[in-house]
């Protein structure tokens, strides 16, 4: 692979400092003998940076004076003829996303604005670079989910720098909790107890949770699961909790579920952290030729397009999709115009609704 030239990581290095904030607009830059001395460059090099980051518009220079952080919004004022509001998922073609980003996109289109679309991955090095560019854009107003919300968050002071700078931003499905920033989510751990409740209604005792730990969906999602359990003073079996990362998903599902759904000890139903895992647990329930949901119970989360794709139909928790990404866009370009009311409330939590299909069955009261 090339190496990048020394001036361009220089130049990068400056840049990012701008974007997260620990230099603001009219804030005079370090001389070029402190450059010098902080990157192990040459003069050259280090007026060759400088001298790109003012002929892009980053900073400017006044003579005699020293080098400063420029004031961009102001440079570029012909963007402003169509606003633009920027939106960071975790992924953006699969799943939930693409509902709740038409549900975005249908509101800003009506009111003449523009969108930038943004995927971290579920990875917070690509949050990273995502809000750089959502900062270097100059949108109006963000819109993010969350990266791993359960976990300390690296990029906090990106946001910090939002609310410095004059960008409003709204967090949906999650937040970070160091920050409480205004938020659209679910009440995921009550669609959980729902979804449990229902399998304990259906005399299921032998219950199994399987749930991604590493955001707050999931995290709240296992409270319901146990709160249920206490509710109903359902013993609870330890073996029966299984968690997962981002990363670690796929070998828990080859290794751990397999075994426990193998085992003569097996669950009768599972609740899931979302429809993603439940079609899993569908497709090893094939393998290990056990029939849904004679032998086994499933109920995802979401109520996404998945609930509906195979020829078991999944009970599910219904997401408010479309309708979240509709409210999301009313919020966001409410605060861009700076109007007050109803749309503009910081926090705004959807009630879950349990949606009954075919993966589930009542067992006998004895069994």
């Amino acid at each position: 692979m090339k190496k990048e030239p020394k001036y361009i990581m220089i130049k990068n290095q400056i840049m990012s400092w701008i974007l997260e904030g620990r230099i603001v607009p009219g804030e005079k830059i370090n001389s070029e003998n402190e450059l010098v001395k902080i990157f192990s460059a040459s003069r050259y090099t280090v007026r060759q940076a400088i001298g790109e980051l003012v002929h892009e518009g980053w900073l400017y220079r006044e003579q005699g004076s020293g080098t400063y952080c420029a004031h961009r919004k102001n440079n570029e004022s012909a963007l402003k003829n169509k606003k633009t509001i920027g939106v960071i998922t975790t992924y953006l073609s699969d799943y939930i996303f693409p509902s709740i980003i038409r549900g975005i996109e249908s509101y800003l289109t009506e009111k003449g604005y523009a969108l930038v679309l943004a995927s971290t991955n579920n990875d917070t090095n690509l949050e990273e670079k995502c809000l750089q560019n959502m900062i270097d854009r100059k949108v109006d107003g963000l819109i993010v989910e969350p990266t791993k919300s359960s976990n300390s968050n690296p990029n906090i002071h990106y946001y910090l720098n939002l609310e410095k700078i004059g960008i409003p931003y709204l967090m949906i499905n999650q937040f970070y909790s160091e920050i409480t920033p205004p938020r659209m989510l679910l009440d995921d751990e009550l669609g959980e107890f729902l979804a449990t409740e229902h399998l304990i209604k259906l005399h299921h005792k032998k219950i199994m949770g399987i749930f991604k730990n590493d955001d707050y969906q999931g995290i709240n999602r296992m409270k319901g699961f146990l709160k249920a359990f206490r509710t109903y003073e359902l013993p609870f079996l330890p073996e029966f909790l299984l968690t997962y990362t981002t990363e670690t998903a796929d070998a828990m599902m080859k290794d751990k579920v397999i075994q426990i759904l193998r085992s003569p000890n097996r669950p009768t139903a599972i609740v899931c952290y979302n429809d993603e895992i439940a079609m899993k647990i569908l497709d090893i329930t094939r393998q290990l030729n056990l029939h849904v949901p004679n032998d086994l119970s499933i109920v995802g989360f979401d109520d996404s397009h998945l609930a509906e794709t195979s020829d078991v139909k999944l009970t599910s928790i219904k997401h408010p999709k479309m309708q979240m990404g509709i409210d999301a866009a009313k919020w966001i370009v409410a605060r861009v115009e700076h109007k007050k009311g109803r749309e503009t409330e910081d926090i705004k939590v959807y009630k879950p609704e349990l949606i009954v299909r075919t993966s589930t069955k009542s067992l006998n009261k004895e069994d």
